[in-house]
């Protein structure tokens, strides 16, 4: 059990060196109402005066146990072992110490870690849904204790778990400068028939995220003429290739067979989430290649969304990315 902080009333003028349990207000009517002095501090003799001069002949200290901390130093103790790369920490504000992005990325959260340490008793940490992009600024977690002092025992305890884990639990990854090919196939665009939808949408997407689309190739809906161009990217030695257009099920729709067909390695075809549900990604030695459902052109966030990000900023993915999408990835009814 945590034991209670002792609250004891002095004589301002003695409370040199002990620690104040609440924040000390000033109130200058028209002009000023606010912190003066914040939870946690200690006494010093140049604060006696601003005491006395909002009204403070007594106060009440706080007398720390021999072997506990305060809130504010086990925030920022908590803070510093679950973070990683890209992050800037708060100052303290009553007991919570948050934790931001210092660049723009791939936010990385270890939920099970994050559950691990929740386990541990009075202890507080909030993070945010891993794999989002992230900007700076933008809060990543926060963290406190319960109580306002705990077991300095108990953070150690907390710090060694957190080392226990193989990376960081909180971190912000950079996208990596990739080269894009994009194959966009079907015999409508191909032959002019129609405008090209995918290509302005696909570089607007890439380009957001730092990489740049080298080029856009067409072919028509033939498996033949469909690698073919998959292998004039991969020769030229992009980092990642995307094939847009004739994924479905319509006998004309080659895409998929020609992925296969270069002798890529398929890690799935097709995922639970709508929109995009007929995604298909697969790997040919270190490049992934990606086969885009038509929902891309015209939906603001689909399966496509989720993938990027994480393959821009150098991550692979594994079957169970794909196969999880269905919980929570119901996007549009």
């Amino acid at each position: 059990m945590v034991e209670k902080p002792q609250m004891r009333e002095v004589p301002v003028r003695e409370a040199i060196g002990m620690m104040l349990p609440h924040d000390m207000t000033q109130i200058l009517p028209g002009e000023f109402k606010g912190r003066l002095f914040k939870k946690g501090h200690v006494v010093t003799e140049a604060d006696i005066e601003p005491l006395l001069s909002i009204g403070k002949e007594h106060i009440y200290v706080l007398e720390m146990p021999e072997g506990y901390i305060h809130e504010e130093e086990a925030g920022i103790r908590i803070a510093k072992a679950v973070s990683g790369q890209g992050l800037t920490l708060t100052p303290p504000y009553e007991g919570k110490v948050s934790m931001k992005a210092a660049r723009t990325g791939l936010a990385k959260i270890n939920e099970e870690a994050v559950h691990a340490l929740n386990k541990l008793e009075g202890i507080a940490f909030s993070t945010i849904y891993g794999d989002q992009i992230v900007h700076p600024g933008h809060t990543l977690a926060a963290t406190r204790i319960i109580p306002l002092i705990m077991e300095e025992s108990r953070i150690i305890e907390l710090e060694q778990l957190a080392k226990q884990f193989d990376e960081p639990i909180v971190q912000v990854k950079t996208f990596q400068d990739k080269r894009v090919g994009l194959v966009t196939t079907g015999g409508e665009v191909f032959s002019g028939r129609i405008a090209d939808k995918f290509g302005p949408v696909i570089r607007n997407k890439v380009e957001a995220l730092g990489s740049t689309v080298v080029d856009q190739r067409f072919a028509p809906d033939d498996k033949e003429a469909i690698e073919q161009q998959i292998h004039s990217f991969l020769d030229e030695g992009v980092d990642l290739i995307l094939v847009t257009g004739g994924m479905s099920v319509d006998p004309d729709d080659r895409t998929p067979g020609a992925i296969a067909g270069v002798g890529a390695e398929v890690v799935r075809y097709g995922t639970p989430m709508l929109p995009g549900s007929m995604l298909m990604i697969a790997y040919k030695g270190e490049v992934p290649i990606l086969g885009l459902p038509g929902a891309v052109m015209h939906e603001t966030f689909t399966s496509f969304d989720v993938f990027l990000p994480r393959i821009l900023a150098g991550e692979r993915i594994v079957a169970s990315d794909m196969t999880r999408l269905g919980y929570g990835g119901l996007r549009k009814c």
